[in-house]
């Protein structure tokens, strides 16, 4: 009889821990589940899912006045957000429920419990018992990360899960921050007709996307009413007479913003500290876990994945994480590591954002040889069919070999195209193969097809 109760423990129910769990089982591992929380996650219960559910009723919403320009009235005043917020936590539900039904499909132990590390085999639950496995993944996942200047209370100041559990909407908010988490926010409060202003360090919202995106989406975002403050950091923070008040420093000058709520979206924080990693001597760095080509840590036998460790914090990416780590232990063949450039990103405003690999800005620091196209989305006879022109597809290819290194769109259901190109990308394609391939009319992946025909030097409709 072995001396481990489990071939593999994986300590996280996320989309890197349950997909791992998954796919264990799927390989012969006898495997478990602790999870302190439900099934699936930040992700599925206060995180991806419940926040696409309310940018989906968010769209609605604003569909409102396209009805009004038919000549149809609608009356909103007995318009109640908490029937939205209900059926975001009914999609998250839902599918937390799903993802507890595949464990067990999969014959997956789920012990619902904290756990910290005894050893490199042992794990110790709250409930004082001790558990025992030949492999650990780690894949506790993160928490919304919080500044000194303020506490955070879930009712005046929120963090982005308080953001998500709101009932009622308020008149006006502050958003600390223009990241992803910061952008979908603003995007679903000014749809609800709330005051929106933003206030961002860097110098331009989504800094970690493409600047020529970043700018397309600030114009956009300006246009909706949506305030705008980069290169600037919030000094203090106050309540007074039931509002927040912003001390705001920018361009060397100080000034005050006050709304009835605030939310803070500053990043996440990897959640490591309970872990006991120091005393067994997994190594960490500012939090984050460090990791091996498999995704091995400094202690044999545990391995960490998704935003515990220093890759980018994404859901999808954690999941494929996970898959690598667990293949590795059951000895299949399995790539090392995975190439960040393969790694899709989305943001789900309105317009879409969605890209991979090189920004253009990146190639030029890299003095790549390299050939930038762009197609606007007017462009393309569905985007004005369907009143959503705003946008383009952006392509960086190698000149020479013609290499696909970067694909940036901003537009309508840019989170779907983008996986084209990226298929692209991963099957060594070139422009050539997109641009050459029927595309069916009118769809908007026609825009994908001649920014590709732009690359080569032949777009039709530009």
């Amino acid at each position: 009889m072995s001396e481990y109760e489990y071939d593999l423990i994986v300590i996280g129910a996320g989309p890197g821990g349950y997909v791992s769990a998954i796919r264990a089982s799927q390989l012969g591992l006898k495997t478990a589940i602790i999870e302190k929380d439900k099934p699936g996650g930040v992700c599925l219960n206060i995180g991806c899912i419940p926040s696409k559910a309310l940018i989906n009723e968010a769209s609605k919403f604003e569909l409102i006045a396209d009805l009004e320009e038919m000549g149809l009235k609608i009356d909103k005043a007995n318009f109640d957000y908490k029937k939205v917020y209900e059926k975001s936590r009914k999609a998250a539900d839902t599918l937390s429920k799903g993802v507890n039904f595949l464990i067990k499909k999969n014959n997956i132990s789920y012990i619902q419990d904290r756990a910290s590390m005894l050893s490199q085999h042992e794990v110790k639950l709250d409930s004082g018992k001790i558990i025992k496995g030949k492999f650990i993944l780690l894949a506790t996942g993160s928490r919304p990360a919080e500044i000194p200047i303020l506490k955070i209370d879930e009712k005046q100041i929120l963090s982005s899960t308080g953001f998500l559990y709101q009932q009622d909407l308020p008149e006006s908010m502050i958003i600390l921050g223009a990241g992803a988490i910061g952008i979908e926010c603003a995007y679903i409060m000014s749809c609800f007709g709330v005051k929106v202003t933003m206030i961002e360090m860097q110098d331009r919202i989504l800094p970690l996307e493409d600047e020529e995106v970043s700018r397309t989406l600030n114009k956009i975002f300006q246009k909706r009413g949506i305030e705008i403050f980069t290169a600037s950091k919030a000094n203090s923070v106050e309540k007074k007479s039931g509002k927040i008040e912003v001390t705001v420093e920018s361009g060397g000058q100080a000034f005050t913003v006050k709304a009835e709520r605030l939310l803070v979206a500053v990043g996440r924080k990897p959640n490591t500290e309970d872990l006991g990693l120091d005393k067994i001597g997994v190594k960490t760095e500012n939090g984050f876990v460090q990791v091996g080509d498999y995704y091995e840590t400094s202690v044999s036998a545990i391995f960490a994945i998704g935003d515990i460790i220093p890759t980018p914090q994404l859901a999808h990416l954690a999941s494929k994480e996970g898959e690598i780590a667990v293949e590795h232990i059951a000895g299949q063949q399995s790539a090392k590591g995975f190439d960040n450039n393969l790694v899709p990103s989305a943001i789900y405003s309105e317009p879409q954002i969605a890209s991979f690999g090189l920004t253009e800005k990146t190639a030029k620091e890299k003095k790549l040889d390299v050939i930038i196209k762009s197609f606007p989305y007017r462009g393309a006879g569905k985007s004005v069919a369907i009143e959503k022109t705003e946008g383009f597809v952006k392509i960086i290819a190698h000149k020479k070999s013609g290499e696909i290194l970067g694909a940036h769109i901003i537009g309508a259901e840019a989170t779907e195209l983008i996986h084209e190109i990226l298929l692209a990308k991963k099957a060594e394609l070139l422009p050539e193969d997109i641009a050459t391939m029927v595309h069916a009319h009118p769809t908007l992946s026609e825009a994908v097809m001649e920014a590709m025909r732009a690359v080569e030097g032949w777009a039709i409709h530009a």
